[in-house]
């Protein structure tokens, strides 16, 4: 080989290297803060749970999870932000019962729960609780039933909108008692509460957490829960079973989930964190001391579980006979 090829091999092989180093080195992930959008406001218990939670994935993602609340039209505004949110594992959705109970109520939504989202896993699991004014002469489901039936159409009740869990619970309980009562639907659930404890509203079924610290200082009365045991944050409290309402049982439920088309190891990234998050002490104590349960699932079980709950609320939808005009 004379010198002029080998300067020209020489060249040539070269060339892989100095292409090779010109490429900038993969971006590592987590590098910023991520949002965490909450379809409702702040003091509901998707505020309250979300907020707790995020603090803990925060520490195990190695990032602050930002939250932000999108309140309104019973939670559809936040979810749409949601689905059209940049796939870029930096955007993270609270999705929760209420993404499987809205598809119920609306013919025609902005985004599709189950095609516009990759879902991840539960985070946490509560039932809902039925609270009324202390003042109203009643201390039982059975009276509250009977005292609401010699006054139809009189009692309002509040719930966090149109498609809310809340919402649904009392339709199903009013349509199984036969009783009447005016639907006042809250952008912010803590407002609700505040009116039913001034008299302004009656009662309502929330998701526990909200109404738990005013249930333990007497300013809002308990009558039931409705999931199938008695909660241990407030055992003398009776299911709606035990309250004479037989298969009556709503279990609230919230996960995360990401825009479609985050790629997999973003994904696999968020779970891990959850994973981690949900396996701390610390975490489930305060989970249970504000009425829920840690309940982590691969991405499979959420999915498949998101089905059920599609299938269970079409039929709910149907018995409660609610229509959104």
């Amino acid at each position: 080989m004379n010198a002029r090829h080998w300067v020209s091999g020489l060249i040539i092989a070269a060339l892989p290297l100095h292409h090779a180093a010109a490429q900038p080195a993969a971006e590592k992930y987590p590098s910023k803060p991520g949002r965490l959008i909450l379809p409702f406001g702040a003091g509901a218990s998707t505020d309250i749970i979300g907020r707790i939670f995020a603090q803990r994935f925060s520490e195990a993602w190695g990032h602050t999870l930002v939250v932000d609340n999108r309140p309104g039209a019973g939670g559809i505004m936040g979810t749409e932000m949601a689905a059209r949110a940049a796939a870029d594992g930096y955007n993270i959705f609270t999705f929760g019962i209420n993404q499987t109970i809205t598809p119920q109520l609306h013919k025609k939504l902005p985004y599709d729960p189950l095609r516009d989202f990759v879902h991840l896993s539960l985070y946490a699991t509560m039932p809902n609780i039925l609270c009324i004014n202390p003042k109203l002469p009643v201390k039982t489901v059975g009276e509250f039933i009977k005292l609401a039936k010699a006054n139809p159409g009189k009692f309002k009740y509040a719930s966090s909108g149109i498609g809310a869990s809340p919402h649904l619970t009392m339709e199903l309980f009013k349509a199984v008692a036969g009783i009447d009562l005016i639907h006042v639907p809250y952008k912010v659930a803590s407002v609700g509460y505040t009116d039913t404890m001034s008299g302004e509203i009656q009662g309502f079924f929330f998701n526990l957490p909200g109404p738990l610290p005013h249930v333990r200082t007497g300013r809002l009365r308990a009558l039931a829960v409705t999931s199938a045991k008695r909660a241990p944050q407030v055992p003398d409290i009776p299911t709606m079973g035990e309250s004479g309402v037989p298969d009556f049982e709503v279990t609230v439920w919230q996960g995360y989930a990401m825009p479609k088309g985050t790629s997999k190891a973003h994904l696999a990234s968020v779970h891990g964190a959850m994973m981690k998050a949900l396996a701390d002490p610390d975490l489930q104590k305060r989970f249970f001391d504000n009425g829920v349960a840690a309940t982590p699932q691969t991405s499979a079980e959420f999915s498949k579980f998101i089905h059920a709950e599609f299938a269970k609320w079409k039929r709910a939808v149907e018995i409660a006979g609610v229509k959104v005009e």
